[in-house]
């Protein structure tokens, strides 16, 4: 594995890579095929995100480039996944609105964070947040209904939990370094 991967830098570029082919994708939110493909990749993507930073520090390859895209190319898949399903009417636009809002501030935070030597790793309920979202996007993006189980259904509830760990965790952050704040 090591040999195909050769840098876990070339999974984060994998990731952001996936983006456009999500989103070419959703452009045909009619088609089941479509709908299945955009969940495959944004799955694959998703799962890079785990074996980037694993490999990384397995492998002793941790960098500067890793640890600015990875939150980046998060950002983008999750971003851009939210953004095509409010336009095709899949999920209300002030969600999307609320959980960009949050990751664009906390991504302005963080730069404050670290200008001042303070630690950025994500917290738990960051984690659980992140997992909340990609749990909700897989089924969502599915969209259709198949063996009789709705796919929107259960992504709206992983949506809302999401959305509640998403506002409940940027809060979280900001609580914990508001001395930044007024520096």
């Amino acid at each position: 594995m090591r040999n195909t991967i050769k840098h876990p830098n070339n999974l984060t570029i994998l990731r952001m890579a996936s983006v456009p082919l999500i989103v070419a994708l959703l452009l045909f939110p009619g088609s089941r095929v479509a709908t299945i493909f955009a969940a495959l990749i944004f799955s694959a993507a998703s799962i890079t995100d785990y074996l980037d930073g694993f490999l990384a520090r397995k492998w002793g390859m941790e960098s500067t480039f890793g640890k600015v895209m990875d939150p980046l190319a998060d950002k983008l898949l999750v971003g851009c996944s939210l953004i095509m399903m409010c336009s095709v009417g899949w999920i209300p636009g002030w969600v999307v609105c609320v959980i960009i809002g949050r990751e664009l501030a906390i991504t302005g935070l963080r730069s404050i964070i670290v200008e001042n030597g303070e630690d950025v790793s994500a917290s738990n309920l960051g984690k659980y947040k992140t997992g909340f979202q990609i749990a909700s996007i897989i089924p969502l993006l599915i969209h259709f209904s198949y063996f009789g189980i709705d796919f929107h259904g259960i992504g709206m509830f992983f949506l809302w939990c999401a959305l509640l760990l998403t506002v409940w965790s940027g809060a979280d952050y900001f609580f914990r370094f508001r001395k930044l704040l007024t520096m």
